[in-house]
């Protein structure tokens, strides 16, 4: 019966597993970044590079499944949604690191409030991914919920911090943390967006 129903049934993968292992991947390199930020060490920044890497590997493997199976637990476009959201997540990580570098930057404590509000998003985007099996709406709704509470919160900060900076004399300082300000309110702004594609899904399936 298993070799004949091999043959005669569509092929099925667990998506939950494999948009869980992404949405691990995005917590994991957030994280590293709110460490980098906590410590103030630029050597922690380091990381980021590799991850972002598995990021992307996990990202081609689940399109690669996805444009491979006939049969999924979701409508494939909110999939779709959901594997490219949180490659962005990743990319847009990778991007602040990148801009690290590239500035220059000898201190990141300043970002330290910001990331930490960040890292927490990521968790509760993970969390509410790891409940999509269950398709009970309260938990992840709690988890959407606080991502989007932070996600105002993030813009808040970023919006006083942009304030004292255009308060400052030097133009170059001004021009180089607001870049770097843009860049983190790009990443609150990506787990914002993967929190309504999470939303959306749970809603299709319950």
């Amino acid at each position: 019966m298993g070799f004949i129903s091999k043959l005669l049934l569509p092929r099925q993968v667990d998506f939950n597993e494999s948009l869980l292992d992404q949405a691990k991947n995005c917590r994991s390199i957030v994280e590293d970044l709110c460490a980098a930020c906590a410590a103030n060490d630029m050597g922690l920044l380091s990381t980021i590079p590799a991850t972002a890497q598995q990021g992307r590997e996990l990202k081609d493997r689940n399109m690669a499944l996805l444009l491979d199976v006939f049969i999924t637990p979701y409508d494939k476009e909110s999939i779709y949604r959901m594997i490219t959201g949180l490659d962005w997540v990743a990319l847009s990580v990778k991007h602040f690191q990148l801009e690290t570098r590239v500035y220059q930057l000898h201190s990141l404590s300043e970002y330290a409030p910001i990331m930490s509000l960040l890292a927490d998003m990521a968790a509760a985007l993970e969390s509410g991914i790891r409940e999509l099996p269950a398709r009970q709406l309260p938990p992840i709704g709690n988890s959407t919920d606080r991502i989007h509470d932070q996600y105002d919160e993030v813009v808040s900060l970023c919006a006083r911090a942009n304030a004292e900076l255009l308060a400052q004399d030097d133009l170059k300082r001004i021009m180089r943390h607001r870049d770097m300000l843009l860049q983190l309110k790009e990443i609150a702004k990506r787990i914002h967006l993967a929190a309504n594609t999470l939303e959306d899904m749970a809603i299709k399936v319950t």
